[in-house]
């Protein structure tokens, strides 16, 4: 699979994804304005031909590809927090049976 990386093909694909949406997706979400280096595949292909080809990318900079979304693969949820301190993600297990509050 990580010959596929090489192909002139993914390069064509991650370029054009690159130029097309130059921002990091997570840091945009945050509020943040940093530029993107790496095409990432929003679902993990786990080696999928046809979602590595097909899949939608996102395009992040190196420490949201290389620590966010590294840590999110591994442990199924994400480590964000709110304005009160308390984990975003609703997988997280700090969220397991607890109530949000509408405010």
């Amino acid at each position: 699979m990580r010959r596929m990386y090489g192909l002139e093909r993914w390069r064509k694909r991650s370029k054009r994804q690159l130029r097309e949406h130059p921002l990091c997706a997570k840091c945009l979400a945050k509020g943040l304005v940093v530029a993107a280096k790496i095409a990432d595949h929003v679902v993990p292909h786990k080696g999928d031909p046809t979602s590595f080809w097909e899949g939608d990318l996102q395009s992040l900079c190196a420490k949201c590809h290389n620590s966010t979304k590294a840590l999110e693969e591994f442990h199924g949820y994400t480590s964000d927090i709110d304005a009160d301190g308390w984990p975003t993600d609703p997988a997280h297990p700090a969220n397991s049976g607890r109530v949000r509050k509408p405010w």
